[in-house]
């Protein structure tokens, strides 16, 4: 049983790593701020596959970042708790995320200028209307790691981690621009929320990226630990990606 725990946990951590890497370091600090600079075979890469390890296309998820820091917590910001209340933010940036998508693929001019500098479409999935694919494919992938460990809480653990989205997507939405302190004094309700950017690889250290958008390092105090820029540095030990220092 404890070596059945330990392969779930490791699986869980694999996956959930696989997907911090995707949304927090590629999405958000690359694509969306350029804090981080990004080749063009990684872009490449980025458009080729993003959709398929997180369940979400990457230019539709820039999008609505960069929607959410222009409007934020006002009527217009795509999942604000001001406008939906803390839960409702969990169907709230669904169906933001829908309408942006819907908005892209119509050719809307004011949205796509958001994105205009991002050079890739929307993926396969999303412009042919099977966004349910990707989950599909890792419940499959999910069904072999059970059956290869004859477990079916290892291949649980591995679809847990690595569709974590939805929930790490309302916490930082949701708590982190209700709950927690602030470094900074910004035109918005942004917080850090300390144990959100535990979860979260520092992503919960709204306050402090609100007042720095394009610092691929989310924490400025000691007490604030980024484990998303740890994997910055990681990646760009191993040549993935460059760090953007001029605005650090």
């Amino acid at each position: 049983m404890n070596n059945t725990l330990f392969a779930t946990f490791i699986f869980f951590l694999f996956g959930y790593v696989a997907n911090m890497f995707y949304i927090s370091v590629l999405y958000h600090r690359g694509l969306t701020h350029k804090s981080i600079l990004l080749g063009p075979r990684m872009m490449k890469w980025i458009g080729l596959t993003g959709a398929w390890f997180t369940g979400l296309d990457p230019k539709i998820w820039a999008c609505m970042h960069r929607l959410h820091h222009m409007h934020s917590d006002t009527k217009d910001d795509p999942h604000s708790p001001n406008q939906l209340g803390v839960m409702g933010v969990w169907a709230g940036q669904y169906k933001a995320y829908l309408k942006i998508q819907h908005a892209l693929l119509s050719n809307d001019k004011v949205m796509s200028e958001v994105v205009d500098d991002i050079p890739f479409d929307i993926g396969f999935v999303n412009r042919n209307n099977l966004s349910w694919l990707p989950y599909l494919a890792h419940v499959f992938l999910a069904l072999v790691i059970s059956l290869s460990f004859s477990s079916y809480w290892i291949g649980s653990g591995y679809f847990l981690g690595i569709m974590s989205h939805p929930v790490q997507g309302w916490m930082v939405n949701a708590l982190a621009h209700k709950y927690g302190g602030k470094n900074f004094k910004t035109q918005d309700d942004s917080c850090n929320n300390h144990f959100v950017a535990l979860l979260v690889f520092g992503e919960g250290f709204q306050n402090n990226h609100h007042q720095y958008p394009n610092r691929a390092k989310f924490s400025v105090k000691w007490n604030e630990f980024d484990m998303g820029y740890s994997l910055c540095v990681v990646a760009e030990f191993f040549g993935l990606l460059k760090i953007n220092r001029i605005q650090n």
